[in-house]
């Protein structure tokens, strides 16, 4: 993904409505701070210049236009309501050359949630034809030198981490390349409709 943006910014258009042109969308997990700042600095240690503005995280949905943002909203949003949290590993590395200059993590525990996550919600607003497999990964570096990426594949081979997915973020690309957080959408909870008096949502 492009640069992503950390802070929330405001709804797609003030009056709900998708622009003519249509909005660039992704959906990501990210990462534990501690976790995400390690594979920051790794990442910067191997010379790419995105260590800093892309935070460590596992891609989802990939750029994707769509033109009704509330109908993206409330298809990823019930994606996530079906959903219960579950625990990814994180282990070893792999590359995408020659295709593409990319190392990265693979994704064991919790590969096929992301699978089955990425196939629910390629679907309606977000129903596209990809020009490649889905293959969930943790970029580590990408467009450096072939020795940097060698250098890489070989530092992080024995790398290991688990951690816990709750919830996974909507994303919108701007004009300038970067990714603007939109909403986090908790997994396993219950629509706005099944709200306790309270008015608090529970969670299955």
């Amino acid at each position: 993904m492009a640069p992503i943006s950390k802070v929330n910014a405001k709804a797609a258009t003030s009056n709900g409505q998708a622009r003519s042109e249509g909005i660039s969308t992704g959906v990501i997990l990210r990462f534990p701070a501690d976790i995400a700042e390690e594979l920051q600095r790794w990442r910067a240690s191997f010379g790419d210049p995105m260590a800093a503005v892309v935070p460590a995280h596992i891609t989802l949905v990939t750029t994707t236009m769509t033109q009704d943002w509330e109908a993206t909203r409330r298809h990823v949003r019930d994606v996530a309501r079906r959903q219960e949290p579950f625990m990814v590993t994180i282990a070893g590395t792999g590359s995408f050359r020659p295709v593409s200059p990319v190392v990265f993590l693979n994704v064991e525990d919790g590969f096929g949630e992301c699978v089955n996550l990425h196939r629910q919600l390629q679907t309606g607003p977000l129903e596209r034809e990809l020009p490649f497999g889905y293959h969930p990964h943790v970029t580590v570096a990408h467009d450096v030198a072939p020795e940097s990426l060698d250098e890489a594949e070989t530092a992080l081979k024995d790398y290991r981490a688990t951690f816990p997915v709750a919830s996974m973020g909507l994303y919108e690309h701007d004009d300038n390349g970067i990714w603007h957080l939109r909403e986090e959408l908790d997994f396993g909870t219950k629509p706005d409709g099944d709200r306790g008096q309270d008015g608090t949502a529970g969670a299955r």
